[in-house]
């Protein structure tokens, strides 16, 4: 929690034997824990943070959905920190930050994937969204319910390779089913986060309804309520839920969910449950207005931009615009102080999500179907199968170079993110398109890694012709390596298998 103005944190990266759920497992952990503390700060003030790497792949880290400053010594995702090192960041929030519930994750090229799923997340909270709240409903009780999960490998949390598909364990703040308790007719405050890698959730509390209060970490201007959420990899809701009258047991679950023919189907999973007990309270009047109205629908728009998700037939590579990721390529410019609107399509059989760094976004319809402006803010969002979704953003504060990607994040490690560089003068611009898999794609490639030596393993379709050390895996997409002379790892892709 900051202290006159200041949050000061470090936090280590260590592979340690933790509990997960109801096992012990070697994770990868912040400080020594799967679930690391919540950060807390307030609109204005300053995050000094200290990262130190002592885990042998390059990390770094991003603070997922904060309106600050792409540049270093703030949000720079191009930055990575190799073992034994430190990194100071120093974060300053406008005070015009909204307040709500974000997270931070690790954001290292090709990396992220593997480490958000190893443990690398925790929560971030803005404080201040309860002074939208009614007088009586001020002090109410508060619960963060960070939703992770982890695939299960001999005594560790599975890395590489990652099935999005695969039979995983679904923990509440790295618990195995905790007990939330309320007392008959109690309101809570319960924040929401998916502060996983990849998968899905749609949550659902029987005989309950969710009170919509904020998304994204952007309070609603007007509440609305919902017998069930899904939240994408990366998405946040703030809820207002308010217990049945009578004492009794219900089972907070996450509800079956299908991606698409291309997708995925994620199965029903109990997540914690939820103890009415005690003294019955007076159940309050739930409010019907509450944040800020904030609207682009009437804004001049300066440029207009196109981004379109497709992916080859064998998905182990996504694109944009036909181009896998490049962070040496420049891929939309925009400038600061002006609105775009963008239409992002999803041209594959699965859904994708969209995020972008730095400035929230309206989304203003979704397949053509206007979104209501009181409930449209977010800075993660799904996209339809075969779907179109419309939004519009404010460049505001900042420049500099950051990106946009699908938030699946096995999708982002195999291509599908972008770069866009915001600049104060000059013409919004947005690359010309590769051909991506309906023919010669334009590859993206990663920057060198420096550092230590990243072990690698080998697996069935890698070659070994060239590099007798080994590289390794995989078919599915995720980075494989070869070594240079001095032992860093370089990336290599190729759809069939490892490229030598």
């Amino acid at each position: 929690m900051s202290h006159h103005g200041i949050l000061r944190a470090s936090i280590t990266v260590e592979r340690k034997r933790v509990q997960v759920g109801d096992q012990m497992l070697y994770a990868l952990t912040y400080n020594g824990r799967y679930m690391p503390p919540t950060l807390r700060a307030r609109p204005g003030d300053v995050i000094e943070l200290r990262m130190t790497n002592r885990v042998d792949q390059d990390t770094n880290i991003h603070l997922h959905g904060l309106h600050v400053s792409p540049r270093p010594p703030a949000d720079d995702i191009f930055i990575a920190i190799p073992y034994g090192q430190s990194r100071d960041y120093r974060y300053e929030l406008p005070k015009s930050i909204l307040p709500g519930t974000y997270w931070y994750h690790s954001h290292a090229h090709f990396y992220s994937a593997a480490q958000v799923a190893g443990g690398q997340s925790g929560v971030l909270i803005i404080d201040d969204l309860r002074q939208y709240l009614p007088d009586d409903l001020k002090d109410i009780t508060e619960h963060t319910i960070g939703l992770k999960d982890d695939q299960v490998d001999g005594d560790s949390i599975k890395t590489s390779p990652l099935s999005i598909g695969a039979a995983t364990n679904r923990t509440v703040n790295g618990q195995q089913n905790p007990v939330i308790h309320m007392r008959p007719g109690e309101t809570q405050l319960w924040r929401l986060a998916n502060i996983g890698a990849n998968i899905y959730y749609k949550l659902h509390l029987p005989g309950s309804t969710f009170h919509v209060i904020g998304q994204d970490g952007h309070p609603v201007s007007r509440v609305y309520s919902a017998s069930s959420l899904v939240i994408a990899a990366g998405a946040r809701f703030d809820v207002l839920v308010q217990a049945g009258q009578e004492p009794g047991v219900a089972r907070l679950e996450t509800l079956p969910y299908d991606t698409g023919p291309a997708g995925n189907q994620f199965p029903q999973a109990d997540l914690a449950t939820v103890l009415t007990e005690g003294k019955p309270m007076k159940p309050a009047r739930l409010p019907s207005r509450f944040g800020p109205e904030m609207d682009l629908s009437h804004a001049e728009v300066a440029a207009r931009k196109t981004v379109t998700y497709t992916e080859n037939a064998d998905g182990t590579e996504f694109y944009i615009n036909g181009n896998t990721y490049d962070p040496d390529r420049i891929d939309f410019t925009s400038r600061l102080n002006t609105v775009e609107e963008w239409t992002v399509q999803n041209n594959t059989d699965e859904q994708h999500s969209f995020h972008v760094h730095t400035n929230q976004f309206q989304l203003m319809s979704v397949n053509g179907a206007p979104v209501s402006a009181s409930r449209g803010w977010y800075d993660t969002v799904t996209v339809p199968v075969r779907g179109t979704v419309v939004i519009r953003t404010k460049f505001l504060d900042f420049t500099g170079k950051t990106v946009l990607h699908c938030h699946i994040l096995n999708h982002e490690n195999m291509g599908m993110m972008a770069v866009l560089d915001i600049v104060r003068h000059g013409v919004p611009s947005q690359a010309p398109s590769g051909l991506g898999p309906a023919g010669p794609k334009t590859p993206g490639h990663a920057p060198r890694v420096t550092g230590p030596r990243v072990t690698a393993t080998r697996a069935t379709g890698c070659s070994t012709a060239d590099d007798p050390r080994g590289v390794g895996p995989r078919r599915d997409g995720a980075p494989c390596h070869r070594y240079s002379a001095g032992g860093s790892p370089a990336f290599v892709r190729d759809p069939a298998g490892c490229a030598a």
